[in-house]
C-alpha cells in the first residue's frame, strides 16, 4: 500500500524513480466509449439482418481498431472480404452520427488529469480509432488539459501494438521511451508498452480483465485512475496543495 492506495506489482523489478511523461490510451482508459461504439455496430448489423450483441460482449471486440471489430461482430458465416469492407464503412458513418451521445470520462480522470498538469507530466494520446475521432474525442471531452501529442489510427500510424506511433510521440516529447508511463486498459495496450520500452500500467475500469492485462505484461494495475500519482510519489491532495503554494507564490510576486 502506497500513500493509501493498492499497487499491484508482477515482478520485482523497481519502479523507476522519475518519469517524465504519461501515454494513454483513449477509449477504455481516458474514456468510457463502449455504448457509442456498441450501438454503431448494432445498428450496422441490424440494417444487414444480422445479429446484434449486448454491450458486455463488446468489451472483447473494441480496441483493436474498426475493422476487427466489424469481423469480431459479424456472424462466423459472413467474415468475408466484401461483407467486411461493407459494414465497415456503414459502421464508420453510423459512428459519426452517434459518437458523442452516451460517451463521457470515466469517474477520476478529471482529478488524474489536474493532479498530473501540477505535477508537471507531458501527457500524449494514442489510439486504435481513426485519427480524426480520436483528435475529436479529445477536442469534445478533454479540451481542459493539455496533451502535447493525439495520434489514432492512420495510414502513417500503425494499429497497436505495433509501437511505430508510441516511438514517434517519444521522438517528438524528446523524452526517452523508458521515461514514460503507458497506461491502457488491453492487452493490446501492455503490448504496445512493452515494445516500446515504456512502464506498463493497466486501467481495470476499462474493457478488459486483471488476467489479460497482467499476461501480457502489466507491471501495475490501478483501480482507481488517481492511484497512477503513486507511481510518481505524490498523491492528488499533495498535487493540489502544490497548486495552491505556487498559485500563492505567483500572487506574492505580482505585488
Amino acid at each position: 500500500m502506497i500513500n493509501g492506495y493498492i499497487i499491484r506489482k508482477f515482478n520485482d523489478e523497481k519502479i523507476p524513480g522519475r518519469f517524465r511523461a504519461i501515454l494513454f490510451d483513449l477509449d477504455g482508459t481516458l474514456l468510457d466509449t463502449l455504448e457509442d461504439l456498441g450501438n454503431a455496430a448494432n445498428r450496422v448489423l441490424r440494417k444487414n439482418g444480422f445479429p446484434m450483441h449486448d454491450m458486455d460482449a463488446y468489451r472483447t471486440m473494441v480496441g483493436d481498431g474498426a475493422v476487427v471489430l466489424i469481423r469480431r461482430a459479424l456472424p462466423e458465416d459472413k467474415r468475408n472480404d466484401e461483407t467486411i469492407r461493407a459494414c465497415v464503412q456503414s459502421f464508420r458513418e453510423e459512428y459519426g452520427r452517434g459518437w458523442k451521445t452516451k460517451t463521457r470520462p470515466y469517474d477520476g480522470v478529471a482529478e488524474m488529469l489536474d493532479a498530473l498538469t501540477v505535477y508537471g507530466m507531458k501527457m500524449a494520446v494514442l489510439s486504435n480509432k481513426p485519427d480524426d475521432f480520436t483528435k475529436r474525442c479529445v477536442a469534445e471531452f478533454l479540451s481542459d488539459w493539455t496533451f502535447d501529442m493525439v495520434l489514432g489510427q492512420s495510414d502513417s500510424t500503425p494499429l497497436k501494438p505495433d509501437p511505430a506511433g508510441a516511438k514517434e510521440i517519444a521522438k517528438y516529447l524528446d523524452i526517452p521511451p523508458s521515461h514514460f508511463i503507458y497506461l491502457g486498459d488491453t492487452a493490446i495496450d501492455m503490448k504496445t508498452a512493452v515494445a516500446t520500452g515504456m512502464f506498463p500500467v493497466g486501467a481495470l475500469w476499462g474493457f478488459r480483465t486483471e488476467k489479460e492485462l497482467r499476461e501480457n505484461g502489466a507491471q501495475a494495475l490501478i483501480k482507481k485512475p488517481q492511484e497512477i500519482l503513486n507511481l510518481l510519489g505524490t498523491t492528488s491532495d499533495t498535487a493540489q496543495t502544490k497548486r495552491k503554494h505556487d498559485i500563492k507564490g505567483k500572487a506574492g510576486r505580482d505585488k
